[in-house]
């Protein structure tokens, strides 16, 4: 999925979207497009202008850093 055509849908459709529903939603857009090879780079640049995909994403690389922490943390916990 092109990130282009994503934000045309996002674009559209949230506004059908209930706002206290929107967080939802955009982390779930976040997560399929990363699930879809798409990069937190190309997600910024496509979504420049909307703050629910920003906070969702910057949730996401949030999470995730504190996933690798934690694996990185796990690895070398087990020397000791």
């Amino acid at each position: 999925m092109s990130v282009e055509l994503a934000n045309e849908i996002w674009t559209e459709i949230k506004r059908y979207i209930n706002s206290v529903d929107r967080n939802d939603a955009a982390e779930t857009m976040v997560s399929v497009l990363i699930d879809n090879d798409v990069s937190a780079e190309e997600i910024k640049s496509a979504f420049k202008g909307d703050a629910e995909i920003k906070r969702a994403l910057a949730d996401y690389l949030k999470d995730d850093s504190e996933i690798e922490d934690n694996e990185f943390n796990d690895q070398y916990d087990d020397d000791y």
